[in-house]
């Protein structure tokens, strides 16, 4: 079922617990359909857009990463009536510590927040910005990122959709920080992460513990920024042995 830019693949009227799930730079809930059969039978699992993709396809991306965050906050606004968390991914997992400051400061923290393959610590990406990049250099950053192959982007109709969505995407990511004046967050949370992401080691991923009161948890697993990729399952599992225990 979808609700502008909230999809809801498996309705759960009486759900124990919802989940909202936010996409990385340049992508779509479509990535993330085929997580929702992994999860408990009573969850809900909510699949978030942001603007300029899927059924807003036509609309302006948002480039700063409260902004996203306040939108995202107004989308998920009426469906605090149960105990729930976020996940987000990548650009996601900026976001939904963005969105989690102002669900905490609204007086609705989410139990659990899930940030995966992206840190506060700043890193190269501040210093050579990806979105001001030539269009090649575009082309190879987002290959080494993964997920994308790289035939779909020599394709010039496909491109033409990409490249401003990922340059609006990215300068999202790169230019964001987290606030340095504001206090940890004392919500539970799970970092995830891979061996191998060059660009999100797991040693960078660790800086969240500074961001954080609550209870800390660090995963990382085989593979590199697209981790999760044919281990699905194994993810969603430390997903949910995680959240249960906090409910």
């Amino acid at each position: 079922m979808h609700e502008g830019a909230l999809t809801r693949l498996r309705s759960v009227p009486h759900s124990r617990f919802r989940l909202f799930v936010l996409h990385h730079a340049g992508g779509s809930h479509l990535g993330y359909r085929g997580w929702v059969r992994h999860f408990p039978p009573d969850w809900e699992i909510c699949l978030l857009d942001a603007p300029g993709r899927a059924r807003s396809s036509g609309a302006e991306p948002v480039r700063e990463a409260r902004a996203l965050a306040e939108r995202m906050h107004e989308v998920i606004r009426p469906e605090l009536d149960r105990p729930f968390g976020l996940f987000g991914h990548s650009m996601g997992a900026l976001v939904a510590y963005e969105l989690t400051r102002r669900l905490t400061g609204a007086g609705t923290p989410p139990v659990w927040l899930g940030a995966s393959a992206w840190s506060p610590k700043p890193g190269p990406e501040r210093a050579e910005p990806r979105h001001l990049a030539s269009a090649d250099r575009l082309r190879e950053t987002i290959v080494r990122m993964g997920g994308t192959p790289r035939s779909a982007l020599e394709d010039p109709d496909l491109w033409s959709y990409v490249e401003p969505l990922m340059r609006a995407d990215l300068e999202l990511v790169d230019t964001w920080s987290p606030d340095p004046d504001a206090a940890p967050l004392e919500v539970p949370l799970s970092v995830f992460g891979g061996a191998d992401d060059r660009g999100m080691t797991p040693e960078r991923l660790a800086g969240w513990a500074d961001h954080v009161g609550g209870d800390f948890a660090h995963h990382t697993l085989p593979g590199d920024h697209f981790y999760f990729t044919g281990r699905t399952a194994e993810v969603v599992a430390r997903i949910t042995k995680d959240v249960e225990a906090l409910l």
